[in-house]
Parts: structure tokens; sequence; C-alpha cells
């Protein structure tokens, strides 16, 4: 498999975090060019939901313009300069965005955490990684992220009447 265009797919998040590591380890271990990709979200209407999240009051440009930002202080510093990069900005539907991007960029390999959002956000928009793995027109790498820590998984696995100890 011949592998010269790789797209990392990021919200900031620590899955996203690994799966980034992974695709920059990847475009420099094939000589590939990486394209990192954030995609903004449709408005959300907050009468339907039971949260007290307000749409932005800025222009999508200037959140456009501001994401550009952060993944370039976030992620630009940590690509070693032979590696070939591009921060895209998507705005609309995550997952439908990222398959568009794929297609017209004929992306050989998406690199995604293995889940970003939480709570109702999963509930809105589902699962970024699991639509992008039945739907990409290229293969798919899904990343965990960092494994929690040995003794917060015993005490969340543990009775929590009974001694950690016994």
């Amino acid at each position: 498999m011949t592998i010269s265009k790789i797209a990392c797919c990021t919200d900031f998040s620590e899955n996203a975090e690994a799966a980034f590591v992974m695709a920059v380890d990847m475009a420099e271990k094939y000589q590939a060019r990486l394209s990192v990709i954030h995609v903004l979200p449709p408005v959300v209407n907050p009468l339907t939901t039971d949260t007290d999240w307000m749409p932005p009051d800025e222009s999508k440009t200037s959140l456009i313009l501001k994401l550009e930002e952060r993944m370039e202080q976030a992620y630009g510093a940590r690509i070693p300069d032979h590696v070939d990069c591009e921060f895209v900005v998507l705005d609309g539907h995550i997952s439908t965005e990222i398959l568009i991007y794929l297609e017209e960029n004929q992306s050989d390999i998406v690199i995604t955490g293995s889940y970003g959002l939480t709570g109702m956000g999963l509930v809105l928009f589902g699962s970024v990684a699991k639509r992008i793995s039945q739907k990409a027109p290229c293969s798919v790498m899904i990343v965990r992220g960092p494994e929690k820590d040995q003794d917060e998984k015993k005490s969340e696995n543990s009775d929590p009447g009974q001694d950690a100890s016994s």
C-alpha cells in the first residue's frame, strides 16, 4: 500500500492528540503529505437541548480564523520541518465534511481518535470515528487515547463498600 496523503482529524481531545502523534509519525515514515483537519460543527439550537450552550456571537469567518490559530499553536511547532503539512478547518456536519475532504483530496489514509465528544455532543453528532470507518473512501486508523492510570482503573472496578487492600 502506498501512502502519500495522510489526513488526521482533530477536536483537540486526548484521543485526537494520540491520533496526531501517530499521523506525524506515519507522515515521517512514508514521507507523506499531512493534512490536520478540524470541523466547525453546525450551531445547535439550545432550545432542543438541556444545556446552557449558546451560539457564539462571532462570525463563522472569525471562528475559523481562531481555530486555524489554535491548530497552529497546538500542533505547528511539533511537526518536523521536513514534513509537508497543512491545517484545514471545515464548516458543517463533522463526519460529512471529513468524508467529502477525503474524497476530494484522494487521501490514502485517515487517522482519528477513538472518540472525542461525550454527553450531549455524542448524542447530537454520533460517533464520528464510526461513521468515517464505515464510509471513508480510504483506509482508516482509529487510535485510542492514553490509558487511564492503573490505580484509577482499579478504583473504578472495585466495590465501594470493600477495602481495596482485602
